[in-house]
Order: C-alpha cells, then structure tokens, then sequence
C-alpha cells in the first residue's frame, strides 16, 4: 500500500519506513506504528511517523 496516503496507515500496522538519515541510501527500517507525526492527508515524500522504539521517518510501504 501506497505510504504518501495518511488514510492508508493506523496505529499498530507494520510498515517500512526512510529514517532522516537514510534518505540519501534509501535504507528502509521495519517496525509497528505508535504514532502518525502527519497532519496533512498526504505527503509527497511519505506520511511521517514514530514507530514503537521511537524511531521517527517518513512510510514507504505499508506492510500489515
């Protein structure tokens, strides 16, 4: 599922997600929605979230 769509993403799913830092590597982290940062209904580069951990970054796929 499309990560740009804030309606496509709730608390609890999985997704994967471009950290601050990797945006220029594309690496992607795996984790479980705690928080959805994005007020906008989408964004261009990805709804910003907070995974459960605390790591912040902006959804690139929505898994689960």
């Amino acid at each position: 599922m499309d990560g740009t769509i804030r309606g496509n993403i709730r608390q609890g799913k999985k997704v994967k997600v471009v950290q601050k830092q990797d945006q220029r590597s594309g690496e992607l982290t795996e984790g479980v929605v705690l928080k959805i940062l994005t007020n906008s209904a989408t964004h261009p580069h990805g709804i910003k979230v907070m995974l459960e951990g605390g790591l912040v970054g902006r959804v690139k796929e929505v898994l689960g």
